[in-house]
């Protein structure tokens, strides 16, 4: 690689000389954002390299390398961190840093697979990206507010270039401290910003850290291997809006579906990672589900709300939320691929795609908000992993799959909604044996305000209101919402 400016006279020596200085100059503890990639190891090598030549003394204030995983890593990617995360925290005892390390997870309710196969989220798109900010942004945050409260102030350490994001550079410039290299925070109070690589080109990078080895351990020329492996780039720590998520190009969640097609994963398979290729069969059965005229096939047409929305000068609904039954199927294919994965996968690689945890909050879902009274998901782990989890027993006030098949068929007799007396009765069981149940009227009246009726009678009533409309005005009006929710609907049918 052609050398680049900074290794010219003595600006690595400047580089070194002003993070020792930034590093001093408070008391402030610095959280470095490691993601495992060449620009957050480069600053991450910069800073033990500078700090390492300070006396012990001077060497107290702490810092935390923090990790984010998403907990849908590409399971090479998390092997990697893992081992590293490892040997910068017995390197950095030995040398006498004060390095802490940390790997920051969403919480339980937030990740990606309960989000998606518990409440139905759609797989993200570039229109609805709904995994940044609950798998990355809110983990990273939360570890750095818990040590604002502990310390006062904080410094985020990142290695973040002006090259490699326009946005994020103009962010940074409009933040700046005058007199300082630091900046605010965006968005966090009492955190601030410090970019010690900003002004690095990708060459420089490379030239670093192929010219000077890693102090905790690892062979840089690995991480050459894994970019040219993956034909990648970067997805960096995440610590609010700005940062760029992920590109076109690059490793990290392997459930990616904001682009179109995961190159990165693509090209560790055809390098040799043959183990990987049911991860992304698994990924591109989810990018199949946004093609527009697939989505009916796995989708509610009614919101999350209970409501139905039509696309402006349309008769096609906004979809909603993937259907239960299409939720089943999800997760009986993703516990399949673990299944496939662990068997292929190379020695002492133990890949969890789906975690305990995450199997009961789905669980817990389908079962209070979708009217899952089967309690299909006990069912589905034993028949795919062959053995059952520790399963939080009920109270008797639970209905099963019995109940239901009675439930429709009375329904069904009636002409009345199943969906809808399902939700009314789990209402009342949610409040059974309160005190207080001034609230269950007001739930009550909410399931009674979503849409209940089936998309038929929806576009029947629509189109019937057209020409109602036509016949008064002469013209169409866009936009329209759908349908009446049922208790408007019986309010007219009254009137």
């Amino acid at each position: 690689m052609a050398t680049a400016s900074i290794f010219d006279g003595n600006g690595i020596d400047a580089r070194y000389r002003e993070i020792r200085e930034v590093y001093l100059s408070d008391n402030r503890p610095w959280v470095v954002g490691y993601s495992g990639g060449k620009d957050s190891t480069c600053a991450l090598q910069m800073v033990w390299t500078a700090l390492s030549s300070l006396p012990p003394e001077q060497r107290q204030k702490p810092i935390y390398v923090i990790s984010s995983d998403t907990l849908v890593e590409t399971p090479v990617i998390v092997r990697y961190i893992d081992v590293t995360l490892a040997r910068i925290a017995a390197a950095a005892a030995e040398q006498g840093l004060p390095i802490k390390t940390e790997k920051v997870t969403p919480n339980v309710d937030r990740s990606f697979w309960v989000n998606l196969i518990g409440r139905g989220y759609p797989a993200p798109s570039r229109r609805f990206r709904w995994c940044t900010e609950r798998l990355k942004i809110e983990p990273a945050n939360d570890f750095i507010k818990g040590r604002v409260a502990e310390f006062g102030e904080v410094v985020m350490v990142l290695g973040v270039r002006s090259s490699e994001s326009a946005t994020r550079a103009q962010v940074m410039s409009f933040h700046r401290i005058k007199g300082s290299p630091l900046s605010r925070h965006s968005s966090l109070r009492n955190a601030f910003v410090y970019g010690p690589i900003e002004s690095l080109s990708t060459e420089d990078v490379w030239t670093y850290l192929l010219q000077h080895p890693s102090p905790w351990g690892n062979d840089n020329r690995d991480l050459v291997a894994m970019y040219r492996n993956a034909q990648a780039g970067e997805c960096p720590l995440v610590v609010d809006k700005t940062t760029p998520s992920c590109g076109n190009s690059r490793f990290g969640c392997w459930v990616c579906t904001v682009v179109e097609r995961d190159r990165s994963m693509e090209a560790m398979i055809h390098s040799g990672e043959d183990w990987l290729e049911p991860l992304l069969e698994f990924r591109d059965l989810l990018a199949e589900t946004q093609s527009p005229e697939k989505k009916k096939l796995y989708r509610e047409f009614r919101r999350r709300s209970g409501q139905v929305s039509f696309i402006n000068g349309t008769d096609t609904p906004v979809p909603g939320p993937y259907t239960l039954d299409f939720c089943k199927t999800l997760l009986h294919r993703l516990l399949e691929t673990q299944v496939r994965v662990q068997r292929d996968a190379p020695p002492g690689d133990d890949t969890l795609l789906i975690h305990d945890a995450e199997l009961h909050e789905i669980r817990r879902i389908w079962r209070a908000e979708r009217g899952d009274w089967a309690d299909s998901v006990p069912g589905i782990v034993r028949g795919v992993l062959g053995h059952d989890l520790n399963w939080v027993l009920e109270d008797a006030v639970t209905f099963t799959g019995e109940d239901a098949r009675l439930l429709d068929a009375a329904c069904a007799e009636r002409g009345v909604p199943s969906e809808l007396v399902v939700r009314l009765l789990d209402v009342e069981r949610a409040a059974h044996g309160l005190k207080r149940r001034h609230a269950v009227h007001t739930r009550i009246e909410e399931v009674f305000r979503q849409e209940w009726r089936d998309l038929d009678v929806l576009l029947a009533e629509r189109k019937a209101g057209r020409a109602i409309n036509e016949a008064d005005t002469g013209e169409l009006e866009d936009g329209e919402e759908l349908g009446l929710p049922l208790l408007e609907y019986g309010k007219r049918a009254a009137e």
